[in-house]
């Protein structure tokens, strides 16, 4: 199947759908909105595989093994070992594939947010202070840098391997709004 764009029409109803994109691309906000236009179940994958003090909970992939086995669910297509199973029984997989100095602007300015708010995150963890991203390699900024190029090669490896997956891809941000008040509110 080619790859859709926002103004494409879908195939079918999106029952269980991954949201692809880079550290700060909008996944789970985009994730929220999908659930929201198709009355189904957002799960968050950090909420998941975050634990105090943010290390990884033993239970993340017996999670995402439980919730993925159902019928319907939306989703961010995020960790490497929860990629494949996710990617294996999704029906709709949802690319925003925006220029990268937007995913990274929305990367800082999230980080930035949280920390001077000292918002709490999955199970009470907050962003470290803002100086560690000079120190730490694997500060969420950094991060956000260096794996926002491995986006496009996983998704097309994805769809390599299961050429019936629906995948749209969304190239700007004013494509969000307009695949969801167009193809994907036309599946409800």
């Amino acid at each position: 199947m080619p790859l859709l764009t926002a103004r494409d029409a879908l195939p079918h109803g999106p029952r269980r759908v991954l949201v692809a994109g880079g550290s700060g691309a909008g996944k789970k906000t985009l994730a929220r909105r999908i659930a929201g236009v198709l009355d189904l179940p957002h799960v968050e994958l950090d909420g998941l595989f975050h634990g105090p003090g943010w290390t990884p909970r033993p239970s993340f992939l017996a999670e995402v093994q439980r919730f993925s086995s159902g019928p319907a669910w939306v989703t961010e297509w995020q960790y490497e070992s929860a990629r494949p199973l996710l990617a294996a029984r999704a029906d709709t997989l949802v690319w925003l594939d925006l220029p990268r100095p937007v995913v990274l602007a929305g990367a800082v300015r999230r980080t930035v947010r949280r920390r001077v708010r000292r918002e709490r995150l999955w199970h009470g963890n907050v962003e470290p202070p803002l100086w560690r991203v000079l120190t730490d390699a694997e500060h969420v900024i950094r991060w956000a840098w260096a794996t926002e190029p491995l986006v496009a090669p996983r998704v097309l490896a994805a769809l390599g391997e299961r050429p019936e997956l629906v995948v749209v891809r969304l190239r700007r941000r004013g494509d969000v709004p307009r695949w969801l008040a167009g193809p994907l509110a036309g599946q409800v």
